[in-house]
């Protein structure tokens, strides 16, 4: 070590300056964050691991299942990206921004995977309302084709930045400025759609039934579409908050995994109520239409 115009790092006669040594900190960051997740999402498959392939077996196939099929299990595809991302060796900025496109792309079809099942579920809410369903369809082709647009050219313009100082292996993307956390405004927005509208019928029900405002509350789910209403907005403020935008990304993948998580637990969870009212021994399978144990439940 020693001390200059600037200060430098010496490591097997070769100094590295402070940005070098600022981009090995953070892949090194990196690695502990996403092996923390990986530990998180593996640690959360286990826990319902007995009830999910109960569900896998006695449920009938149908288009639903097919989709919590790929939300469910599309994770692990993700978090082997990423892995591969932040412990392979990469010199090669291109062939990282490559990698990193697709792996975007993979969160893009994670997040619409998702989000469907919010639609689904707030569209039995409304008592498959079609006009409800148009217009939550269309908002979703408008903000899916605006996200994935807005990701791609970000990705496009940002730059990719790797470790100089051997042992270190890994890569990452980096932006500034609006462009990289609007997607997350345009979800949040969505998701304060869904919630509204679910709001708007736990009133109804709440007025119509005279129960306990909690057990409607619970009866209809809205604890899920607060976690992902919640974990959206901390995605908007902290990129506005804090300029570190090396840890940007973490932000969106965290989302993917706790948004994945969250809609296949409560279409697990509707599952298994309905089986539970319609039997154990009925291979029951929750479709578009019946999603909503919550009428008979009320």
């Amino acid at each position: 070590m020693r001390k200059s115009r600037f200060f430098t790092y010496r490591t097997s006669n070769m100094e590295y300056s402070p940005d070098d040594i600022a981009a090995a900190a953070n892949l090194q960051l990196l690695s502990y964050i996403y092996t923390s997740m990986t530990t998180f999402w593996i640690y959360d498959y286990a826990c319902s691991l007995h009830e999910e392939w109960k569900f896998l077996l006695r449920s009938r196939w149908s288009q639903v299942k097919a989709l919590y099929v790929i939300t469910r299990y599309l994770p692990f595809v993700l978090i082997t990206m990423y892995l591969c991302l932040n412990f392979t060796p990469n010199a090669n900025p291109n062939k990282c921004r490559s990698l990193i496109n697709i792996y975007s792309s993979f969160c893009q079809i994670s997040i619409i995977c998702s989000g469907s099942f919010f639609v689904l579920r707030t569209y039995a809410l409304w008592n498959n309302n079609r006009t409800v369903l148009a217009g939550m369809l269309s908002a979703v082709f408008a903000i899916t084709v605006a996200s994935v647009s807005i990701r791609f050219i970000t990705i496009s313009t940002s730059y990719v930045t790797t470790s100089a100082i051997p042992g270190i292996p890994g890569c990452y993307w980096s932006s500034s400025g609006v462009q990289f956390f609007m997607p997350f405004i345009l979800l949040f927005v969505f998701q304060l759609v869904l919630i509204s509208l679910t709001l708007t019928r736990v009133i109804q029900s709440w007025r119509s039934v005279k129960g306990h405002l909690h057990a409607i509350l619970v009866t209809h789910n809205i604890s899920y579409y607060a976690c992902g209403l919640l974990l959206s907005a901390v995605n908007v403020l902290i990129p506005v908050l804090f300029s570190d935008s090396a840890c940007y990304s973490v932000l969106e993948d965290f989302q993917v995994l706790i948004l994945a998580i969250l809609s296949t637990r409560m279409h697990l969870h509707l599952w298994h109520i309905d089986r539970d009212v319609h039997g154990s021994d009925a291979l029951v399978c929750i479709s578009m239409s019946n999603m909503s144990p919550a009428d008979h439940m009320a």
